[in-house]
């Protein structure tokens, strides 16, 4: 996919987030949570064959941290192999994932901890 369709889809990604996606926002913005940058639908580029670009777009992403943040909803119980593949190219790249289940977001205070305990300090 070329770069501008990529952009693109971030986008639509951006103004079409989920309730779940909305809520965690509201604690990574502005630098909200140790003074690290997070990005929403940021689209990370793992291969690339001329202008023709190989992508995956995790819910948020801390460039400083090298961490991923995906939300997981009901579906991801049947997207496991995808989500792993997808988790394993991630983690080839330096970047570790880490998934949090949407029910788990009632318990807000103990996903931030969970997210700082993976910053490096």
């Amino acid at each position: 996919m070329k770069y501008p369709e990529i952009k693109e889809i971030t986008r639509k990604l951006r103004s079409n987030s989920t309730p779940t996606e909305i809520k965690l926002w509201k604690y990574l913005r502005r630098r909200q949570l140790e003074g690290r940058k997070f990005l929403r639908q940021y689209a990370i580029i793992y291969d690339s064959i001329g202008n023709e670009h190989f992508f995956y777009v995790p819910d948020f992403y801390c460039s400083k941290e090298k961490l991923a943040i995906e939300l997981d909803g009901k579906i991801h119980d049947f997207t496991k192999v995808r989500d792993s593949k997808r988790d394993e190219i991630l983690n080839n790249l330096g970047i570790t994932v880490l998934r949090i289940k949407n029910e788990d977001l009632k318990d807000i205070d103990s996903i931030l901890i969970k997210i700082r305990k993976e910053f490096s300090m």
